[in-house]
């Protein structure tokens, strides 16, 4: 399973990218959204985890491109900090599957992504 990680803290992209890898996800990481939306055409991941507040191209704009990929159904989890709660009603209305506060448990996003790979 391809798991795309679009987060520009360098420390909880390391930190998300190796507790994925130890559950035996493939993770391909992306520092920006403009480098995100490129990378989603290109491999296709099973699920992509997107920070809302990125430079280039918000998670916002990368919900929307990820669903708007009708051959394979990806499901979106984004990533916000308190008090971002209008961006995150308006990516679920763009088709968010999920969202975790920041800072979140590894082990409760570990469980959310697997969770949405059953469905």
């Amino acid at each position: 399973m391809k798991i795309l990680v679009a987060e520009d803290d360098s420390l909880i992209q390391k930190t998300v990218e190796l507790k994925l890898k130890k559950e035996g996800f493939e993770v391909i990481c992306c520092n920006d959204g403009k480098e995100a939306l490129e990378r989603i055409e290109e491999h296709m991941p099973d699920i992509v985890l997107t920070d809302m507040m990125m430079p280039y191209a918000s998670g916002l704009e990368i919900v929307a491109k990820v669903k708007s990929i009708t051959s394979k159904k990806i499901p979106v989890i984004v990533f916000s900090t308190m008090g971002q709660e209008n961006i995150v009603e308006e990516a679920f209305e763009l088709g968010a599957d999920d969202y975790v506060t920041k800072p979140f448990s590894l082990t409760e996003l570990t469980i959310r992504i697997k969770r949405q790979l059953k469905r």
